[in-house]
């Protein structure tokens, strides 16, 4: 089998593991009201997951460093199996809570696997596609999970949802072994010699730049739900036809970005997708919107916060190679982090100010993220604001 597919199959794993994350969102209000609950309450469950996801993350990875790649894929989608038996068989938001945890740190194991053999894997100068692809398996979360949850959600028990995850991820780990061969880590470097990387001023940024975009999407993301159904007024059929939408526009979007990254390099796809994403989320905080421009802002901000995406994680690829794993895995916390915080935030502007607000105070952060790109590449050659060269590196 060719890498290309198999970097599809990887693809297909992390949807299952987006699912599960993102879903939360679109049924947010469901769980508030089935375990008797406040809004901002339920909120937390993304919160405590991202925190886990992000300080138990680097951990496992650098504990687990030595291991064969497809093992340590396999195990972590194990764990991510339990969590996701715990959420469907046991009652209670404590419970609920509990397998939060396990599911952050099964996804962690996962996410950051997945996205390094996707890079081992590809061919020279495509492994921002790469990255691009297996990130797009989280985009089409958003377009048949995070949908098809509202539905269940609004006709069904919530439940299912986590007992169908746990199905198709058992059926996942047989496909896994049968067509991802054996990968081999990459020559062990001590941890305190990857973290040496944290001196540099570029990866510092790099990483304050993943905060502050995933903030702000965050702030806005984890409450999308209440806020179409009593901001813009719309109803339950329309607000499935929302989520669907959105997530066509972030499959887009990633794509996009992926090629973009090969294409016209890191900066430019950067600078222009967060640019594009601050300006729909103030356009969402404008009262009185129409329909079609609630729904043109809606894709307009998912296509341009995915586009994102590949492009920061190939960034700090690129940056350092030797450091690929722990760098993905430290990115990964601080995105979770980020999250994580933009969920709190969120909850306090929705007590202290109002839910319409999240929008554009959500607009700031990804704004922030923006200026500390062009901090960040202020002195870069302009060849490596361009381009990518033929071994996928920055000039």
């Amino acid at each position: 089998m060719s890498s290309y597919w198999k970097v599809y199959i990887l693809a297909l794993v992390s949807f299952l593991v987006g699912t599960s994350e993102y879903v939360i969102a679109g049924i947010l209000d469901k769980i508030a009201v089935s375990l008797s609950i406040s809004l901002v309450a339920a909120g937390q469950l993304i919160t405590v997951f991202s925190i886990v996801y992000a300080f138990g993350t680097p951990l496992l990875i650098a504990l687990t460093s030595r291991w064969e790649r497809r093992k340590l894929l396999l195990s972590g989608l194990i764990l991510f199996i339990l969590a996701n038996v715990l959420v469907y068989a046991l009652p209670g938001f404590t419970w609920f809570l509990v397998a939060r945890v396990v599911m952050a740190l099964g996804a962690g194991i996962v996410v950051v696997t997945a996205l390094t053999i996707a890079s081992s894997i590809a061919p020279q100068g495509k492994q921002g596609s790469a990255i691009a692809t297996v990130i797009m398996g989280f985009t089409a979360s958003l377009i048949i999970g995070v949908p098809i949850g509202r539905i269940v959600a609004a006709h069904y028990d919530w439940k299912i949802i986590f007992g169908v995850v746990v199905l198709l991820s058992l059926a996942a780990i047989i496909v896994l072994r049968v067509t991802i061969p054996p990968t081999p880590n990459a020559s062990s470097i001590p941890l305190r010699q990857q973290l040496a990387v944290l001196r540099s001023r570029k990866i510092v940024l790099a990483f304050a730049i993943s905060f502050f975009w995933l903030v702000g999407y965050s702030i806005a993301y984890t409450y999308i739900s209440p806020f179409l159904l009593e901001v813009t007024g719309m109803n339950e059929q329309n607000l499935s036809v929302a989520l669907f939408l959105f997530g066509i526009a972030s499959l887009i979007g990633s794509k996009l970005g992926g090629y973009g990254t090969d294409r016209w390099g890191v900066y430019y796809t950067l600078i222009s997708g967060m640019v594009l994403h601050a300006l729909a989320l103030l356009l969402l905080s404008i009262t009185n919107l129409s329909p079609i421009l609630v729904f043109a802002s809606l894709m307009l901000w998912s296509f341009a916060a995915w586009s994102s995406g590949p492009s920061q994680q190939f960034n700090l690829v690129a940056i350092a190679p030797e450091s690929a794993s722990i760098l993905l895995s430290l990115n990964s916390s601080v995105m979770q982090l980020a999250m994580a915080a933009g969920a709190g935030m969120g909850g306090l502007v929705i007590e202290t100010v109002s839910l319409r607000s999240v929008m554009w105070i959500g607009a700031i952060g990804v704004a922030l993220a923006a200026g500390i790109v062009m901090l960040s590449f202020r002195s870069a050659p302009s060849s490596r604001l361009s381009a990518v060269d033929h071994n996928g590196t920055l000039h």
